[in-house]
């Protein structure tokens, strides 16, 4: 089945990543990182697909090299906490081919990031059992590129200058203008026990100490247009929604009858289907219209017992009244049927909610255990990083060899982990949650379901059980009269049941509430009188009987009609 999932991921090196690592790790490649001298070899690595490089018009031939590529980025970039390159990981549709997948991604990557002046290292990922987790790695430059092919600003320092008591902000070049117009610009002076922004005529004038060499600036600086759409939240929704566009296009290319949608459940209307969810008192839960959770199950077990301890009563008055009182023989026989009816519609109840809650841990299982097997690799990894970070403070400075091997150690298990992130979240969307909290509450749920999975069981051995003490209390009730008052029980029981009839379906509806069914009712009663070795067919033709014969009394009684007489001669 067609899956969404585009996990959006940014590579810096205050997170410890590179940009040469991870291109190295996409492609399966042996890539050397000028900027700290460490190798990444990733040849050894297995499932990879295909991987390609694309640049736009602008770029420089030899970046075709995804080595030449990447050291340029990681050249470029002289902070320690620079971002890199911002990288992409979309699930494949496993109803493609290999070579689909090439073309969906090759059409998708030109469109929306090359045709933008990004250059983009890709590769298609199968390292699972083939077609069980087909993904891509895409990785994106993060700065434009000019017409001469050289690396723009991302940001630019704006210095905050003050006029006329108007502040405004200016980059270097702006400011040579601005200063010839009467801007300033705002150092930190000593003003008594304070520090406070004064422009150097203001501050000369009152003799204070300038206390700081840099300018009054903004925080981060003014942004080049191009990287802030880029960053913006609304291009990245963007994004989201050509990848869906670009997956459903070439599915129905392909005459594949499947979609998918990149917006969330709750912007597609997807409401939660009827279940037992934990952690809500019972009233929340039956507001919502959950199915099979304890007070719903506890709620019908008290209308079950009602229904019998109304039975009881009954019995009870037969056994003062006489004996062999047909009346009331049929009103028990038909307060015995009817509770027998409500319990088989219970169970057939009871048997939609098991399917229903089986129908959900069947999906929801396999996905809960590769999250927790994911999970579990996932917090090893993250061990492991952090020994080898001790051993790498622990490493002296003049062992380079060791530091470069420790470095190859860390920027693999990095890599390592991000994979292992991407798998975590991609589980995290098939289950229908958006965090990790939402998947704890999914385990629980899924235990819940097992025990109300027990409760349902033994509820049903309970009523299966009452169903039989019923079903021979019927058979001696309906066996007390003699032969020969047999028909006139049938007539009695015919004239009472639609009242019966009516009672029992307002004591379901009370009961099930919007999931009374009248199909779940007719089934129910069906096999009762199948139980009871009573013919529905016998009570429907004697019933015809009795209505016929009602209706020709009713012409005999009515008073014979004159005929008129017609004294009309034949010409």
């Amino acid at each position: 089945m067609a899956i969404y999932h585009l996990e959006a991921k940014v590579v810096s090196r205050g997170t410890g990543r590179s940009a040469v690592a991870a291109s190295a790790y996409l492609s399966c490649t042996n890539i050397l990182n000028d900027y700290d001298g460490v190798r990444h070899d990733y040849t050894r690595k297995k499932g990879l697909i295909w991987r390609e490089v694309f640049l736009p018009e602008y770029a420089p031939p030899e970046w075709k090299d995804r080595g030449v590529l990447w050291n340029a980025v990681e050249e470029n970039e002289k902070t320690k906490d620079s971002r890199l390159a911002r990288e992409f990981v979309p699930a494949l549709p496993v109803e493609l081919t290999p070579t689909q997948w090439q073309e969906l991604l090759s059409d998708f990557i030109k469109e929306s990031f090359v045709a933008d002046g990004m250059c983009a290292d890709v590769a298609i990922h199968d390292p699972y059992p083939p077609g069980h987790n087909p993904h891509a790695h895409i990785l994106l430059t993060v700065r434009p590129l000019d017409e001469r092919g050289e690396w723009q600003y991302k940001t630019e320092k704006e210095y905050l200058c003050i006029k006329d008591g108007e502040e405004k902000g200016f980059t270097a070049s702006e400011f040579k203008t601005a200063q010839k117009q009467g801007w300033e610009k705002q150092y930190r002076y000593k003003v008594g026990k304070k520090k406070e922004y004064l422009t150097s005529s203001v501050a000369q004038e009152k003799g204070y100490e300038r206390i700081d060499k840099h300018p009054k600036s903004s925080r981060y600086g003014r942004q080049n247009p191009i990287s802030q759409q880029w960053n913006s939240d609304e291009q990245l929704c963007i994004w989201r929604a050509n990848w869906a566009d670009a997956v459903n296009k070439m599915l129905a290319r392909n005459q594949i009858n499947a979609t998918i949608d990149h917006r969330s459940f709750a912007d597609q209307g997807i409401t939660e289907q009827p279940t037992i969810h934990e952690g809500y008192i019972a009233q929340n839960m039956e507001k919502k219209g959950m199915i099979a959770d304890r007070c719903e199950i506890n709620r019908q077990i008290r209308a079950d017992n009602k229904m019998l301890r109304e039975l009881k009563a009954k019995v009870a008055k037969l056994a003062e009244a006489v004996e062999k009182s047909i009346p009331i023989i049929a009103e028990t026989l038909e307060a015995i049927r009817n509770h027998m009816i409500f319990i088989q519609y219970h169970l057939l109840h009871n048997e939609m909610q098991k399917e229903v809650i089986h129908d959900w841990m069947n999906h929801f299982n396999p996905i809960l255990n590769k999250y927790n097997t994911v999970k579990k690799e996932l917090k090893a990894k993250v061990t492991e990083r952090k020994e080898l970070n001790v051993q790498k403070d622990k490493t002296s400075i003049l062992n380079p060899i060791r530091h470069i091997k420790l470095n190859q150690q860390l920027t693999t298990i990095t890599e390592e982990i991000e994979e292992l992130k991407s798998r975590k979240e991609q589980l995290i969307f098939q289950a229908e949650c958006s965090t990790n909290k939402d998947m704890t509450n999914l385990s629980k749920k899924y235990d819940q379901m097992n025990k109300n999975l027990d409760i349902l069981y033994s509820q049903d051995t309970s009523l299966k059980k009452q169903l039989e003490k019923d079903a021979a209390a019927f058979r001696e009730e309906k066996f007390r009269p003699e032969p020969e008052q047999y028909t006139e029980l049938l007539d009695t029981r015919i004239q009472i049941r639609p009242d019966f009839r009516d009672k029992l379906i307002e004591q379901l509806k009370g009961t099930f509430g919007k999931y009374y069914d009248y199909h779940r009712r007719d089934i129910a009663a069906n096999e009762v009188d199948y139980l009871n070795v009573e013919d529905p067919d016998v009570f429907s033709h004697r019933a015809w009987e009795l209505e016929y014969q009602r209706k020709q009394e009713i012409r005999r009684n009515q008073p014979a009609r004159t005929k008129k007489r017609s004294y009309d001669m034949e010409l």
